[in-house]
């Protein structure tokens, strides 16, 4: 899942950072104590060459600026994704603010890799923008490359919206797909079982 376009400041977009906790995992503001479990998740070009702005290598000088912008909350949220029963730290999630309006975005640490944690943090921050904030359409985008962060758009409702490109600091200029759930196909999902 890649993020866009820069963030711009929208205070209709302003939510807090609850501590979300999900059938497997315990969302919560990332911290000093995940800085370790952060670095080795993080320093993958596998995972970087999918975002817009992790770098690559990613080492503690990176996992500190972003453990300061994430407290700064000038990106929007920021969740670091932890298993319910050990702690452990899995990746992160966020709704970030975007010249398109709100955004999802996420990343998953390899060795977690296709076992639905993405799917899970995806359907807990979409409810959590609908429920805290007046927006209308929730937007996403994956690189083009990118077939698991597709299935988990198609999971949440997403729908495609349309090509574009995206400069990833790592991969240079990208084709993305992009994506878009509307507030009326969200109420309607929500009476549905989750899929």
């Amino acid at each position: 899942m890649v993020a866009e376009a820069e963030d711009t400041e929208d205070e209709s977009y302003a939510i807090d950072c609850p501590v979300l906790a999900t059938e497997r995992l315990v969302m919560r503001a990332p911290r000093e104590s995940d800085l370790e479990q952060l670095v080795a998740l993080a320093d993958n070009r596998h995972v970087a060459e999918m975002l817009a702005r992790m770098p690559h290598p990613y080492g503690e000088a990176e996992a500190r600026a972003f453990l300061a912008m994430a407290s700064s909350r000038r990106a929007g949220i920021v969740y670091a994704l932890t298993l319910a029963g050990t702690g452990t730290f899995v990746g992160c999630a966020g709704l970030n603010t975007t010249d398109r309006g709100l955004e999802l975005g996420y990343w998953i640490g390899e060795p977690y890799w296709k076992r639905g944690y993405a799917t899970e943090a995806a359907h807990a921050l979409v409810d959590l923008a609908f429920q805290k904030t007046p927006i209308q359409v929730l937007h996403a985008s994956t690189r083009v490359i990118n077939p698991a962060s597709r299935r988990v758009m198609h999971k949440c409702g997403f729908q495609y919206a349309g090509q574009g490109m995206l400069n990833s600091i790592v991969a240079g200029q990208v084709p993305v797909e992009r994506y878009r759930l509307d507030r009326k196909t969200w109420t309607s999902l929500r009476n549905w079982v989750h899929f």
